[in-house]
């Protein structure tokens, strides 16, 4: 019982943390993934200023360098052609996305997200005062990304694993509490039947198991007042035959000779012996029955 408790509570509480743990690792994903595309976000907003008054090539290398992604290298901007002046258009930086997921971005005009060589590329696009749309590109590695989520997962096994241990040890502690006031319940059940009546034992445990032990308890007083009840009687009934067996040894003795008297005198002395011998035999018992003792908790 102590173990099918253990193996029950270690199934529902695993079931619980997966329940909860599997959902929040990826709840810290995808925090993660939005911080890092955010802080993306942020870097290319500061881009657009700079495109807003000048598309000339040394000005905005220098906004893109006084960035963080610039400075690393993770920046470009794709400037497009001038109207009417074809071949003015240039990329500053170096540019990891797709060539159609720019076009794409430039023409619908809104923030979008590519896939990179080992990571990702957010493509911003930015109106520029001649009407023109230029594309801000910021590269974000796939370890940025993933940031800090192995160390939340870690952390989330971990302490998944705690409330595991601690529950095991909580319901093996329970099924110790249970356990051993049955075992010593059965140990004294085995007892009494080998013929030790004066074992007992402790009222202590569960209610049910309290209500058990003081039910055996009392069956064992009630056995072993029926066992003296028992010997009393035997000794009360051969106290009173010695009267009688006393008469008929005198009447027996008065037979004189012959084998009907012979016969008599010897059923007479068997009979005496034998109701000598219950005398004893209860005596004895009496001596040695134990008193009630009852183990220790």
């Amino acid at each position: 019982m102590r173990w099918a408790l253990v193996k029950v509570c270690l199934a529902v509480t695993a079931m619980v943390v997966v329940a909860f743990a599997v959902p929040l690792g990826l709840v810290v994903k995808e925090l993660a993934r939005d911080r890092a595309f955010a802080d993306a976000e942020r870097q290319a907003a500061t881009i657009g200023p700079a495109l807003a008054i000048t598309t000339e090539r040394a000005r905005l290398q220098r906004a893109v360098a006084s960035t963080q992604a610039g400075g690393d290298g993770r920046m470009a901007v794709h400037v497009p052609d001038e109207p009417g002046e074809r071949g003015s258009g240039y990329d500053l930086g170096k540019s990891r996305a797709p060539k159609g997921e720019l076009a794409t971005a430039r023409r619908l005009g809104r923030a979008s997200v590519s896939d990179a060589p080992g990571g990702y590329a957010l493509l911003q696009p930015t109106a520029l005062g001649s009407g023109q749309v230029a594309v801000v590109e910021v590269y974000v590695p796939r370890g940025v990304v993933t940031s800090g989520v192995t160390t939340s997962w870690l952390v989330l096994a971990g302490v998944g694993l705690a409330l595991i241990v601690g529950a095991v040890a909580i319901a093996d502690r329970l099924g110790t509490r249970l356990v051993r006031p049955a075992g010593r319940l059965a140990e004294a059940a085995h007892d009494l039947g080998r013929g030790e009546l004066g074992v007992r034992v402790p009222e202590d445990g569960p209610a049910e198991l309290r209500a058990a032990a003081a039910a055996f308890n009392s069956m064992a007083d009630q056995v072993v007042q029926l066992l003296a009840s028992e010997r009393e009687l035997a000794a009360d009934l051969s106290h009173r035959l010695r009267t009688p067996l006393t008469v008929l040894r005198l009447n027996a003795a008065s037979l004189g000779e012959g084998p009907a008297a012979d016969q008599t005198r010897a059923a007479v002395a068997q009979l005496e012996g034998e109701v000598d011998q219950i005398i004893r035999t209860a005596r004895q018992q009496k001596t040695h029955t134990p008193p009630a003792v009852t183990p220790p908790r």
